[in-house]
Parts: C-alpha cells; sequence; structure tokens
C-alpha cells in the first residue's frame, strides 16, 4: 500500500519573509499548533489571504464554548482584513450528523426542521455577540459529491478501503499521522474512541463514509446509499472554496484530535505532501465557575441565556478578555465586569458626543501591535482602557477628536464600541430606561437648584448620585453622566 512520504515537508514552499515584509509595515506573528511555534505569518499569496475554521453541529443552541473560537477569529479575520488586501473566511456548517439525528428522533420532527432552526439560532446568537458572516458558510449537505470524489481518490491511492458498506481510511497509510497532536499511537487510539469493528484493518483507522437504512439521511454512492463521516466533510469543503492549500486552519482545543489530525491525513493523503493549511491555529477550553461546563452539573451556559443576562457585546468583551489560547473561567462576575467596563467606555464617548472624528483616524500603534502579537487581546484592551482614560481627562476639542478617532477605530477592529453610546445606555442592563429615566430626573432637579443658586442642593444631588457610582460631568453640550466602573 502506498503511503505518504514521512520525509515529505507538510507545509507548501512559501514566499520570502522579504517580499511579505514589503506588503506591511505591520509584522503579525502566530501560534501555530503544528509546529508548536510562534513566528511571522508569511501567507501563501500576500494578495489573498485563505482561512478556514470549523463551525457548529447544528442540533442544539450555541453554548458560551462553541462561540469562543467564533468571536476569536472573527478578530482575526478583521486584523487580517486590516493587514491585506483581500481575505477569504469560510466557516461551515455540519447539517448531516447522528446527533442530529437522534435530535430529530427525540422531537418527532424533520431533520430539516432541526437543522434549519438551529442554523437560525447560530446566525441570530452570532451576530448578536458582534460577529461578521464568514464570506462562506457552506453546508456539508450540499457537497456530498465532493466528499464522494475526495473518497474515491484516496481508495484509488491506496490510503482507504471499502469494508461491509463503510469506507475507511488506513492509518498506517500515512506514517506522519499523529504529527498536529503529538499523542503515542496508544494515545491517539483511546482518545478518538474508535468503533471496534471487525471489518477495520487497523483499531485506528476511521470512518469516510458509512451505510444508510431507511430512516437515516443517506446518498447514493459507490459504495452504497450512505452518508459521510464527519472528518471528510471539512477536508473537502475547505478545498472547494479555498484550494488545496491555504493558509490558516481554526477552531477549539478540543478539535486537535481526532478531528483536525484526520483532516491533515486525509487531504494530505489526497492532494499529495506539502499540500493542505500551514498555520494551525486552537482557541483554549472553557470552563464555567472553574469547572467543565455540563447541563448535569448545572452550570451550562447558553448564548440565548447570556444574552438574556447581559448585551451581546458584554459577553464579546468577555470571551475576549482572555488571551485565547488560555483557557478561560467563565463567570457571572465576569460578565458584569465586561458590561461595567463597557458602561466605562462609552460613556467616554457619550461626553464628546458633539466632537467630529478625527478625519482618517487610524488604529493605535499600541491596538494593532498588541492584535499582531497572536492576537494578544487582553493587551490590546488594556491599550483600550488607557485611551478612554485619556479621553476622559482632555478638554482640547482637537485632542478629543484625535482620542475618540482612535478608540473607535480600536474598537472596530476589535468588533466594539459600534453602538451610539445613547442606544448603549438605554439598551444595557444595568443602565436601563428606568435608571435613565430617574438619573435624567435628578439631573434637572439639579439644573433647576442652581438656577435658583440653591447650590447646597444641586451638591446634596450630585453627592447622592455619587453615592451609587453615578458621576455627573458638566460640559459645553450640558450635564452627561456615567456609571463608575
Amino acid at each position: 500500500m502506498p503511503a505518504c512520504p514521512s520525509d515529505a515537508p507538510l507545509l507548501p514552499r512559501l514566499p520570502t519573509m522579504e517580499s511579505f515584509v514589503s506588503q506591511t509595515a505591520a509584522v503579525l506573528t502566530l501560534h501555530n499548533t503544528l509546529t508548536g511555534l510562534k513566528a511571522p505569518f508569511v501567507p501563501l499569496d500576500p494578495a489573498h489571504v485563505r482561512l478556514y475554521v470549523c463551525g457548529p453541529t447544528v442540533y442544539d443552541r450555541a453554548h458560551i464554548g462553541n462561540a469562543r473560537p467564533v468571536v476569536v477569529f472573527d478578530v482575526l479575520t478583521r486584523v487580517l482584513r486590516r493587514l491585506y488586501p483581500r481575505v477569504t473566511y469560510v466557516r461551515n456548517i455540519t447539517d448531516v450528523d447522528d446527533k442530529i439525528n437522534a435530535r430529530a428522533r427525540e422531537e418527532a420532527v424533520s431533520i430539516d426542521t432541526i437543522t434549519a432552526r438551529t442554523i437560525e439560532h447560530f446566525h441570530t446568537d452570532m451576530a448578536a455577540l458582534g460577529a461578521l458572516p464568514p464570506d462562506e458558510e457552506p453546508r456539508a449537505t450540499r457537497h456530498i459529491a465532493d466528499m464522494v470524489a475526495m473518497i474515491a481518490r484516496l481508495i484509488a491511492r491506496g490510503h482507504a478501503y471499502e469494508a461491509e458498506g463503510h469506507v475507511l481510511f488506513s492509518v498506517p497509510s500515512m506514517p506522519d499521522y499523529g504529527r498536529l497532536s503529538k499523542r503515542s499511537r496508544d494515545d491517539m487510539i483511546a482518545g478518538a474512541r474508535v468503533e471496534v469493528a471487525p471489518y477495520k484493518r487497523d483499531p485506528a483507522d476511521f470512518v469516510l463514509w458509512k451505510p444508510s437504512d431507511a430512516t437515516l439521511p443517506g446518498w447514493d454512492s459507490p459504495w452504497g446509499r450512505g452518508r459521510p463521516g464527519w472528518h471528510i466533510e471539512c477536508s473537502a469543503m475547505s478545498a472547494r472554496y479555498l484550494g488545496e492549500s491555504f493558509d490558516i486552519h481554526g477552531g477549539g482545543l478540543d478539535l486537535v484530535f481526532p478531528h483536525h489530525e484526520n483532516e491533515i491525513a486525509q487531504s494530505v493523503c489526497c492532494n499529495g505532501p506539502g499540500t493542505f493549511a500551514r498555520v494551525w491555529m486552537h482557541n483554549g477550553y472553557l470552563m464555567v465557575d472553574g469547572e467543565k461546563m455540563s447541563k448535569s452539573l448545572g452550570n451550562f451556559r447558553t448564548v440565548q441565556d447570556l444574552l438574556a443576562q447581559a448585551p451581546g457585546e458584554a459577553v464579546r468583551l468577555g470571551l475576549l478578555s482572555s488571551h485565547y489560547r488560555q483557557p478561560l473561567d467563565w463567570t457571572d462576575a465576569a460578565l458584569e465586569q465586561a458590561r461595567r467596563t463597557l458602561d466605562r467606555f462609552y460613556a467616554a464617548l457619550d461626553r464628546v458626543r458633539a466632537v467630529p472624528v478625527e478625519s482618517g483616524a487610524e488604529v493605535p500603534a499600541g491596538v494593532l501591535e498588541a492584535l499582531c502579537d497572536d492576537l494578544n487581546t487582553p493587551r490590546a484592551l488594556a491599550e483600550l482602557h488607557a485611551l478612554v482614560g485619556a479621553l476622559n481627562k482632555a478638554e482640547d476639542p482637537v485632542e478629543q477628536a484625535r482620542l475618540k478617532g482612535q478608540i473607535l477605530a480600536a474598537g472596530a477592529l476589535l468588533g466594539l464600541l459600534g453602538q451610539d453610546p445613547v442606544v448603549w445606555r438605554g439598551a444595557d442592563g444595568a443602565a436601563d430606561a428606568e435608571l435613565a429615566a430617574r438619573v435624567e430626573a435628578q439631573i434637572a432637579a439639579r439644573r433647576a437648584a442652581r438656577a435658583a443658586r440653591d447650590f447646597a442642593q444641586a451638591d446634596a444631588i450630585r453627592d447622592a448620585l455619587a453615592a451609587e457610582g453615578i458621576v455627573l460631568e458638566d460640559g459645553p453640550g450640558g450635564t452627561q453622566w456615567r456609571r463608575l466602573s
């Protein structure tokens, strides 16, 4: 049986660093799971950067763990678009899966009903988190022909075989199998939880195609009516939209093995050594209150649940508060802190609402440098905090315009601060309509007291609000208020 040569490089030949540097002054560095190193990102084609991120399996509402990679790779895409003239971002939808089949049986509805409803919920929830839609969002069920063709090619090359209506990938045919996850063979077999089946030639072999009975979704193929295995879906769809080789493949750390390991095996053995993704990026695990999220522990948090607690922008900020490669412990206190931080940011912008933004405002160097350093969002947010602090102290309109423009430009790169401050103040849970109306009434009473030269009463109103954490700021445009973070 032919093998993928173990001494052949997995990475395609790259342009020189000098040619890359000439394209942009900001050098993006990324951590590559495949090499274990952080290195300057050198695209295959500086005129067109291409990335693929594994998307949802659509059988239930997205939870906060599902949302983390969406937000992380949304920021990455924004940064890439800031640095390069063209970026194609592909995120798939898995709409054929045993979990979907089980949910349809459980609810006694069609599979299409489950997937259509869940896709709609996913789009709504991710939009609420400020995630831009990908350029392409292929659905697995619409690319079965691509998968069948890829499987047939793997069989022809001796890397897959048919057995009892199944087609399986032959893991021993690829000596480099396991290079991404860096696991031993025994660990890989245990970690994959592979089905023990007599038709397998090797315990590690995994399914590319499996038979479907009349109760299950299925498509005609050379191996009978059936449906694809999970791993072949992403290999086929990434090749369809990005080509046999592309720049970045992303997803959660839980996908490194077996999903991404198997994608590499399929794609490299189908298309040849040196093909497929060059940089592999994975966001860290998400915990809830220090424990693994699970329904049995009562700490399962869907995005829908969190949006009932706080605006989507606060959820997004909470997800960006830790470096993407680090574990993130999600707590209600962290969400509250994110909301309060946004209260402060928007209050600063509200104070200079009448000040026009400086023409041609650029992303501040500190923010861009932080994000170009392997998406260091905590550092970028620290830079944003400093800019907001400077804006709160600025009195010169020219300086206010400069800082306001920089804050908005930085916010846009992070997917934050896109709302009108007045809208935020009215929509935010801690500055809801009732609180806003009460504070505005107190401001009116204070204004009347000052007009009547009753300064003691005016000061008393101000002090009472300050005791609640409400700061009044007098300026040329009148009195504005903000809540202390």
